[in-house]
């Protein structure tokens, strides 16, 4: 049986989506779709450590041509997809979006040459799980069941993609991994390489974090802002509100480490369930 007033809620709806502009979506420039941006995630974990999405390798030759063929697949869906957050945005500004189509090419050609540089800095952090963390069995565990790696690994592709000035698909990368691990990083933090998350789940690190190298946070740790008051979000957009961890920081279970102005020093050691406001001095 068909719905009553259904013609009346259609209209509303699509008269909603015209008088509502964050939201409001015209044919050809649609947000990027996020089944597409995880296809994208999966292609590109593979790329980077191959085997860990349970593909078979091939070897030699073979092997050379299935990578190319990888990159070039990944580069495509990339380009569609930075293209239709570099769209969106352009025609919601009231733009021609005349440039977005170059600039889309430019930024999905700048990922793929980004690749081994990426890879070299993840086997960083992969090494540093496996030496961090007694109970690991060999670096090959901590790739395929670690969900600090996981997540580290959607952020630092996610942080290059931001790198480059792409719209939207980097916060839906770590968003991605966020809903997989419970780990929550920001794309626009700024973390060094041998990074280490100890089990994980409810880990926070806010946009303008930044932290050192060889930097291990356990479970629960937030990295944060102080609150704002209510309208003035947006005045503090580009300032720096989420804390600094030096070098050889270790961050125990659960605690809380707010503010821009909050400096952690090199090789402090936080206690867990902390709170935290003000800077630690270097224990070096």
């Amino acid at each position: 049986m068909k719905l009553k007033n259904l013609s009346s809620i259609a209209r509303r709806l699509i008269e909603s989506y015209a008088s509502a502009p964050p939201l409001t979506i015209k044919a050809e420039h649609e947000l990027p779709s996020r089944a597409r941006v995880a296809e994208l995630l999966s292609e590109l974990r593979e790329l980077i450590f191959p085997g860990s999405t349970g593909g078979v390798q091939s070897i030699g030759d073979a092997a050379l041509a299935d990578v190319e063929t990888r990159v070039d697949r990944m580069r495509a869906v990339l380009r569609e997809q930075v293209f239709r957050g570099l769209h969106h945005r352009c025609v919601q500004a009231g733009g021609e979006c005349t440039l977005c189509a170059d600039k889309a090419t430019k930024i999905s050609e700048a990922l793929c040459e980004s690749l081994p540089d990426l890879r070299a800095l993840l086997l960083s952090d992969v090494v540093a799980a496996y030496e961090g963390d007694p109970a690991a069995t060999g670096t090959d565990e901590v790739v395929f069941s670690y969900p600090g790696i996981q997540a580290i690994f959607a952020y630092r592709l996610a942080h290059r993609l931001l790198e480059l000035d792409a719209p939207i698909v980097p916060r839906m990368i770590t968003e991605l991994a966020h809903a997989e691990t419970g780990i929550d990083i920001h794309p626009g933090a700024t973390i060094g390489p041998s990074f280490f998350i100890d089990h994980g789940t409810g880990v926070v690190i806010g946009e303008t974090t930044v932290i050192g190298t060889r930097v291990r946070l356990y479970q629960g740790v937030t990295l944060g802002a102080l609150s704002v008051p209510t309208g003035a979000a947006r005045q503090l957009s580009r300032q720096k509100r989420h804390p600094t961890l030096e070098d050889d920081v270790i961050i125990y279970a659960n605690a809380t480490i707010l503010g821009g102005d909050t400096v952690i020093g090199r090789a402090a050691v936080i206690g867990g369930n902390s709170w935290i406001i003000s800077s630690v001095p270097s224990r070096m």
